[in-house]
């Protein structure tokens, strides 16, 4: 899908609203690296930091070219808008928040993306419609400390992805992929830490 050219800091800091004021995140990798995007401090939004995110696509390999991304709570959208940069043929960003869905869209129409798709939506009423097996990868970063939520947005995100797709998830504590009956078969094929959040790449077992 063609795309137009276009000339997370540290965790948990960006908690605390101050009235909606813009920062920003930094593309790192694809066609729009180094590309800032304006991102609204409003309360709860803790956008992927850029090493999180660096270590992130080099689990994935640096292409996404041809795969299809689900982004089940968009938020600033930094995991998006990477995948997007790096080649994903459709890149689906849900968004429940009306003022960091319009922030999203504001972000997507300066980069011209047209593999993006965003919804202004609760994530797990759009996610149980959605076409079964049709994600390559999905990402999976709720609102902090909301573990019931996690495990309800891992229920629904097993059955969307691909045979050898992956589920990158970030929560508080490390997941115990054993003692989540929605991911049997699956297992963490990498984790990382930065700060107070754990992050995890999860694939099915017979998949590196």
């Amino acid at each position: 899908m063609p795309r137009s050219p276009a000339t997370r800091s540290a965790l948990p800091s960006h908690t605390p609203s101050r009235g909606g004021k813009p920062h920003t995140i930094r593309i790192i990798g694809g066609d729009w690296k180094r590309t800032t995007l304006p991102v609204l401090d409003l309360d709860g939004l803790r956008p992927t930091p850029d090493r999180v995110r660096e270590t992130l696509f080099n689990w994935l390999g640096q292409d996404l070219s041809g795969q299809n991304c689900l982004d089940m709570f968009a938020g600033s959208g930094a995991l998006s808008f990477e995948a997007a940069s790096r080649g994903a043929a459709r890149v689906l960003m849900v968004e429940r928040s009306a003022k960091a869905a319009a922030q999203i869209r504001a972000n997507q129409a300066k980069l011209g993306a047209r593999n993006i798709e965003i919804a202004e939506a609760d994530a797990l009423r759009l996610a149980a419609g959605l076409a079964l097996a049709s994600f390559d990868v999905i990402f999976l970063d709720p609102p902090f400390g909301d573990h019931a939520l996690l495990l309800r947005a891992l229920e629904l995100a097993v059955p969307l992805a691909t045979a050898d797709g992956a589920i990158y998830v970030e929560s508080g504590d490390p997941l115990d992929v054993p003692g989540i009956g929605a991911l049997a078969g699956w297992s963490v094929a990498r984790e990382g830490k930065a700060g107070a959040v754990r992050y995890h790449l999860l694939r099915r077992e017979n998949e590196e």
